[in-house]
């Protein structure tokens, strides 16, 4: 049986991880991490990686990009995996992840649903076929505490668009501040704010007297839980590297 320890165990994305991991029979969690945390569950709490009592086969992590280093350090010294779920690494986190996949297995995704993913592979493959005649916009919706904007989901839906038509696009976030018409090599991106919206992304795809939209919209957080679960025991035993849910699927 896989045992994993959850960062962020006290968080609300944390709690439900535990949950659906209490319903499951392949994998067990043994221990959390949290800075601030009373105990709910029978493992017991730490407020650092380097403090576990026992090593997990896998850590997984939906806590905070503070908390990167100390997982990154752990896991290489003890050759643990790790299911990265946190939102909003910057460029040189990034990097970080990246680098370190050399040495663990790490299972690292802008969004753990399946759905999102799915949606992904779709967009490529309008992408291919729409890209000449129509323009690309993206909208993303979340509820009024997300911080960082857009989301890293839109961004590797760009990203994804982009790759499959050979890096010729350009973003526009803030098209107001551009008094200019719109170019046919860029790709709007939106975000919207507002309420408790768990995430909704929509992919447009504009041309002459048609539109054609792609899109996801998570009812709850738990679709992420899930994802996250099903990561860890996907990502258990294999070779050092850096692991999506495109493997996975």
């Amino acid at each position: 049986m896989t045992s994993a320890v959850i960062s962020g165990c006290c968080g609300k994305m944390g709690r439900v991880v535990n949950d659906i991991i209490s319903q499951r029979e392949d994998i067990r969690v043994i221990a959390g991490i949290d800075k601030v945390c009373q105990k709910y569950s029978d493992f017991e709490v730490y407020k650092t990686p380097f403090e576990l009592a026992v090593c997990p086969d896998v850590i997984i992590d939906f806590s905070h990009p503070s908390a990167l280093d100390g997982l990154l350090g752990y896991a290489k010294t003890n050759g643990t995996a790790l299911v990265l779920a946190s939102t909003g690494y910057n460029e040189a986190e990034i990097a970080k992840i990246k680098s370190a996949s050399a040495e663990i297995p790490i299972f690292f995704t802008a969004n753990m649903s399946i759905g999102i993913n799915l949606l992904r592979e779709l967009a490529k493959k309008a992408a291919s076929i729409l890209s000449e005649q129509y323009d690309i916009e993206i909208i993303e919706k979340h509820h009024n505490q997300k911080i960082d904007a857009p989301s890293g989901t839109a961004l590797m839906l760009a990203d994804a668009i982009n790759e499959s038509c050979g890096n010729r696009y350009s973003y526009i976030y803030d098209r107001h501040n551009v008094r200019k018409k719109r170019e046919r090599s860029e790709i709007g991106i939106h975000s919207v704010r507002g309420g408790t919206i768990v995430g909704e992304h929509e992919i447009i795809f504009a041309g002459r007297d048609e539109v054609i939209t792609l899109s996801h919209s998570a009812a709850s957080k738990e679709v992420f839980a899930v994802g996250a679960v099903n990561a860890a025991a996907f990502i258990v035993g294999k070779p050092a590297g850096l692991y999506s849910m495109a493997d996975m699927i």
